[in-house]
């Protein structure tokens, strides 16, 4: 259920999302607040700036919230991002171990607005295959753990 305070910072994700776009970049914004509701950090989409594909707001502060917090306290924020986590992200989020993501506009809502976004065609993938020579590295890096 979405709180007053859950609009209020997810109110300041928007704004990160507008001034992206004053500064040249694309409109998404995300905030990441502790369990009391204190902005952690904040980060907006750098794709074209950065020339990276993957430098969208939630998986940077996914990244972040990775390498600065610990499990426990990952687990008690908040993300707080303009629009819905793209799968990319997701699976950043996911590995993080953030407890919460709040968004203000869906994929589907996004797709409307801009036809364009969210229209990646699939890729064409095959496998599995070498399971015994796959495995060699796998096995050898949990056996030594």
């Amino acid at each position: 259920m979405i709180t007053a305070a859950d609009e209020r910072l997810l109110r300041r994700a928007i704004g990160l999302a507008a001034r992206a776009v004053t500064l040249g970049d694309a409109p998404y914004g995300s905030l990441l607040a502790g369990p009391d509701g204190e902005i952690l950090a904040e980060a907006h989409n750098t794709v074209r700036r950065d020339n990276d594909i993957s430098a969208h707001p939630e998986l940077k502060l996914a990244r972040w919230a990775a390498r600065e917090l610990d499990e426990r306290t990952a687990a008690r924020t908040t993300m707080y991002t303009s629009c819905q986590p793209c799968g990319m992200c997701a699976g950043g989020i996911v590995r993080s171990g953030l407890g919460r993501v709040v968004y203000a506009l869906s994929t589907e809502q996004l797709v409307e607005l801009n036809p364009g976004s969210g229209a990646w065609p699939a890729v064409e993938q095959e496998g599995p295959a070498l399971f015994d020579e796959a495995r060699a590295p796998i096995d050898a890096y949990y056996r030594s753990s």
